[in-house]
């Protein structure tokens, strides 16, 4: 892979890493929005911690760590690389306090911080998870947060068992994914019918509209 598709593949790091929603705008975000299971405040709350606990974290450690912070239903997803366990443990807690998280899962990784070329490639990975979950059709590829770090994935989402074990069972199958990580909010097919969008009913043919 030569230099300008690495930069290239870089730019869209933003675009690829998340659940689609930081790359549509418009009708396409508004779209993106209603197929979400979590209610509109709650997504609302979910960019808020993210945005206060990026920013915490990059006024205590600056360029020393590499820290992605994914929020999904006020659960909060650390990946990326710190220095030492110290450092790990700092994060947590710096994020822990921040307002509204009420779940944490701390999967940062002790060592370097990661290259151009390896974020390049987790964003590559997570849009062929992406893609495949949307050519699988099994699920809504829009209850599937998918974030990659050095080639781990982890996945996100209030689903079913059944959607979580699909999910999982196409991203370890997806060439480049070292290991899948479970993030998930597991809730019943009952809960699951009740947050999903519902389309109105069609009339049967004939009968008056």
């Amino acid at each position: 892979m030569n230099a300008k598709i690495l930069i290239l593949l870089a730019a869209l790091v933003p675009v690829l890493s998340g659940c689609f929603g930081a790359a549509a705008v418009g009708v396409g975000a508004g779209a993106l929005a209603f197929a979400d299971r979590r209610a509109a405040e709650v997504q609302v709350t979910d960019q808020a911690i993210e945005l206060r606990a990026g920013n915490r974290i990059a006024e205590r450690f600056g360029n020393n760590t590499h820290v992605n912070v994914t929020s999904y239903n006020r659960t909060v997803l650390l990946a990326g690389e710190v220095p030492d366990a110290a450092a790990k443990a700092e994060v947590e807690k710096i994020v822990s306090a921040v307002p509204n998280v009420k779940a944490l899962s701390n999967e940062l990784q002790i060592g370097p911080v990661s290259t151009l070329a390896t974020r390049a490639n987790d964003a590559f990975i997570t849009s062929k998870v992406k893609a495949r979950f949307i050519d699988a059709n099994r699920f809504s590829a829009n209850h599937v947060k998918v974030v990659t770090e050095v080639g781990v994935v982890h996945l996100m989402g209030l689903v079913t068992q059944k959607e979580a074990d699909a999910a999982v069972e196409i991203a370890r199958t997806t060439g480049g994914v070292r290991k899948v990580v479970r993030v998930f909010e597991i809730i019943d097919e009952a809960e699951a019918a009740r947050l999903s969008p519902q389309t109105a009913p069609q009339s049967a043919p004939g009968s008056k509209q």
